[in-house]
């Protein structure tokens, strides 16, 4: 198991999204950065996405949900787009001329490939270290923050080992990072 860790600061993660939004733009990576913390999907699957996986062509709008199979588990899995994840889209979709169903939502270089694994991690780490994060990030930092922030706001634990598909709520902890936090927790609070 990786030991990428979560997002857990939400100022972080505004400065991530803001990094290829203002400070470096690049309508597709601020999206990809935007869509991956709020679908919980692995970075292969994200990659993997096609415009028409998240947007309607005849009706010329966006899908209020992605529904794919999963690469890794070859589950069907149902995410629904929430208003930030929307609006990246959008966004990003305005910067574009001739989008195609079948085209890539995160495009290479070469022609009708999508983004490799090596140049998403070298995008989501780059932008960590430039705004200088105490911890490295990756592109499963992103999966793993929305489940973080899912389970800091309440979010059942039983939901969150169905979103990853986990079979114990000790892996979700594990996962999360949420072993260390409930560690650290004890440390400041027992202060001698």
């Amino acid at each position: 198991m990786s030991t990428t860790q979560p997002i857990r600061n939400l100022t972080q993660i505004q400065e991530l999204k803001d990094y290829y939004f203002r400070d470096k733009p690049n309508m597709r990576n601020y999206a990809l950065i935007c869509l991956g913390i709020n679908s919980a999907l692995r970075i292969s699957d994200l990659l993997e996405l096609k415009w028409k996986d998240v947007y309607a062509f005849p009706e010329k709008h966006f899908l209020t949900h992605i529904t794919i199979e999963e690469r890794k588990t070859r589950k069907r899995t149902q995410i629904a787009l929430n208003q930030s994840a929307l609006s990246a889209l959008t966004q990003y979709r305005e910067t574009l001329n001739n989008v195609h169903p079948e085209d890539y939502l995160f495009p290479g270089k070469k022609l009708h490939t999508h983004l490799c694994r090596s140049q998403a991690f070298r995008i989501i780490r780059n932008a960590g270290q430039q705004l200088h994060f105490e911890t490295e990030i990756s592109c499963h930092s992103l999966r793993k923050t929305f489940g973080y922030h899912a389970w800091k706001s309440g979010t059942p634990p039983v939901l969150l080992m169905s979103i990853y598909n986990h079979s114990s709520f000790q892996i979700t902890k594990r996962y999360l990072g949420i072993d260390q936090d409930d560690k650290d927790h004890i440390f400041l609070r027992v202060n001698l």
